[in-house]
């Protein structure tokens, strides 16, 4: 009986000491950087720069406040006008590094809660989570992006592009990069997942209650060791989708910039218009997503982190 008692004692320690050193998102934090980014008093569209420009203000502000190092931004012009990524790196500063990056801008005159709101309040909850650790194995850059949506989709001019354009030309060593790409609307009724090839609701269900890792075909180790680390990380439902460059969705968000210059990358979502019939659309609020959700999906992206 005292063995088994030791045995429950050393369980419950290790967990604990677990709770401690990788504690959970913080829900309340989470949602009080989706209501200042859909309260913004024009839309963060590429036609009310000055929006932009708070919005960078505020992603820059909250890195700090996280203890980032090497915060900054990054300037550069289109079209006669000033825009800027904001970046922020954490651990060592040699080495090969990390880059997990979200867009802040949305599509047209819309709240862009999901889209890309739940992306840039995980990538500041994991900022918050990461300057709290005492050291880091490695560099990880957090890089928040302009200029994704379109017109300006698959340009030279999305700032994704311009970050890792940058990357290339200075030689960088990148392990890989993780973009978050909505990460906060879950259906759990049959029919809310949708695919582009319909059979593959017969592999992945019809239920939209997940989280997506998906990657292209021949994308290197980084996209297997991360799908597979973050799937056994999660507390909630992950997928791993891999498929041809050219399926429609695999490659729409910032990492195919990265795919261009050959780092390997990623894309984290909830699969976006796929599950949500708000995207693009004025209904992309705040009080549809699922923050619980969202702060699971950010527990196992600190966790998968810090095991890569």
């Amino acid at each position: 009986m005292k063995s088994i008692l030791a045995l429950l004692l050393c369980l419950l320690i290790g967990e604990a000491k677990a709770a401690i050193s990788n504690p959970p998102a913080d829900t309340a934090r989470l949602r009080q950087h989706l209501q200042f980014l859909t309260a913004t008093p024009q839309p963060r569209n590429y036609q009310h720069p000055a929006v932009l420009d708070s919005v960078a203000a505020y992603i820059q502000s909250q890195l700090q406040a996280a203890g980032a190092h090497e915060i900054g931004t990054q300037p550069y012009v289109v079209r006669g006008q000033t825009y800027r990524n904001v970046l922020a790196s954490f651990g060592p500063l040699d080495g090969p590094r990390l880059v997990i990056g979200a867009h802040y801008d949305v599509c047209g005159e819309q709240p862009g809660a999901d889209d890309n709101g739940t992306g840039v309040a995980a990538l500041l909850e994991l900022a918050r989570l990461l300057g709290r650790r005492p050291a880091l194995p490695y560099r990880i850059d957090l890089v928040a992006y302009t200029l994704e949506e379109p017109p300006f989709f698959r340009t030279t001019n999305m700032g994704s592009y311009v970050h890792a354009a940058a990357l290339k030309a200075a030689g960088v060593p990148v392990r890989g990069m993780v973009a978050l790409e909505m990460l906060g609307y879950y259906d759990d009724r049959r029919g809310s997942q949708r695919y582009p090839i319909s059979p593959l609701k017969f592999i992945y269900g019809s239920r939209g209650n997940y989280v997506t890792v998906a990657q292209k075909f021949g994308n290197g180790r980084f996209g297997r060791r991360f799908a597979r680390q973050y799937r056994q990380a999660a507390q909630l439902p992950v997928k791993r989708f891999k498929a041809p460059a050219w399926l429609p969705g695999i490659d729409f968000s910032d990492h195919l910039n990265y795919w261009k210059f050959d780092f390997p990358a990623v894309l984290l979502t909830d699969t976006a218009f796929y599950r949500n019939r708000s995207y693009h659309e004025a209904t992309d609020t705040l009080a549809r997503l699922d923050i619980r959700r969202l702060g699971l999906a950010v527990d196992a992206l600190l966790a998968t982190v810090l095991a890569n």
